[in-house]
């Protein structure tokens, strides 16, 4: 599966937003690491207000968010999608910028954060309906988590998030379990 760079990033972007809060634990606690995240995920253009009330704004996209990966079918999903565009006002347009080559923006650049954000992961879901590939929002596979993933190996084969540590533990725990046994 080949999606474009924008897609990958958004959707990508999406499940670390809705990471920022699992196992009962808040990582965007402050103003301060939302504009850390919004870095480290690539939203580097674009209006941030830097206010507690636009940290509250983005909290509150984590659970429509998770909806697409606890999702039941694809009808599901087609309708939050569509709806995560219609309430961004979402209004696709090409830009070619910090060496990307053109993708799309699906909001204004001085539209609110949550918007954007809200509109960006609305068409990364868009595209992964369009290509048949919605399989690739799991869950991760990990005892006690909640954390959500997205498995873009050309195999399909990635269960565990990278958020706990999880894959690792399963395999120590697998291994001990081998090595009980064979005493």
């Amino acid at each position: 599966m080949v999606l474009a760079h924008d897609t990958s990033r958004d959707i990508v972007a999406a499940a670390a937003l809705v990471n920022t809060s699992v196992r009962g634990t808040e990582s965007l606690t402050n103003v301060g690491a939302l504009e850390v995240f919004l870095d480290k995920n690539g939203f580097v253009t674009g209006r941030r207000d830097g206010t507690s009330a636009e940290l509250a704004h983005v909290q509150a996209l984590r659970p429509r968010l998770r909806a697409a990966w606890e999702a039941a079918d694809t009808r599901t999903v087609v309708e939050l999608a569509n709806r995560l565009l219609r309430e961004a006002h979402a209004r696709p347009w090409l830009i070619d910028h910090d060496g990307w080559g053109w993708h799309l923006h699906v909001s204004e650049l001085d539209a609110p954060l949550a918007d954007r954000l809200a509109a960006e992961a609305g068409m990364a879901f868009a595209d992964l309906i369009r290509a048949g590939e919605l399989d690739r929002l799991r869950v991760c596979a990990g005892e006690d988590c909640d954390a959500v993933l997205v498995d873009l190996t050309r195999n399909h084969s990635r269960i565990y998030c990278d958020t706990g540590n999880c894959g690792n533990r399963q395999h120590v725990a697998a291994y001990r379990a081998r090595q009980r046994g064979e005493s």
